[in-house]
């Protein structure tokens, strides 16, 4: 189940026309590479790890679904400050918080836990969103 939310976020964040104004198609479970590197244009987002709890509680089958979002930023102007990725993170926090949606006949819940903004050599900006859903 876990694995189909997934997708479902994926086709979520490449719907939303904020998500596309910043990063259009560059919606990737897991970008193309080369030599165990990314071969993507700034900016794009990405799907990071993910983990699931199982939750029997009152005869209720709950799982819990934690899973990052990563947003990937470099260049000039905004794109070398964290501006870029701040203003991607905002978007993807909105499409997917207090979202609720039906996959494969189980309601999900999503919502936002936290954003953290890193540096990679001094160039780079990611940003990591994390979510959770609940799959009830």
């Amino acid at each position: 189940m876990d694995i189909a939310v997934l997708q479902r976020v994926l086709a979520i964040l490449r719907a939303d026309t904020a998500v596309a104004s910043f990063v259009g198609t560059r919606i990737f479970d897991n970008p193309p590479h080369a030599d165990g590197v990314p071969e993507v244009a700034s900016p794009y987002i990405s799907l990071g790890p993910h983990d699931t709890t199982s939750d029997e509680a009152d005869c209720l089958d709950i799982q819990e679904l934690n899973f990052q979002v990563d947003v990937w930023s470099w260049g000039g102007g905004e794109s070398y400050s964290r501006v870029q990725a701040g203003k991607i993170a905002n978007a993807v926090r909105d499409a997917l918080h207090r979202r609720v949606e039906t996959v494969d006949g189980s309601e999900v819940e999503i919502a936002h836990i936290v954003t953290r903004h890193q540096r990679h050599d001094g160039e780079i900006n990611h940003a990591v969103i994390t979510m959770r859903a609940f799959i009830g």
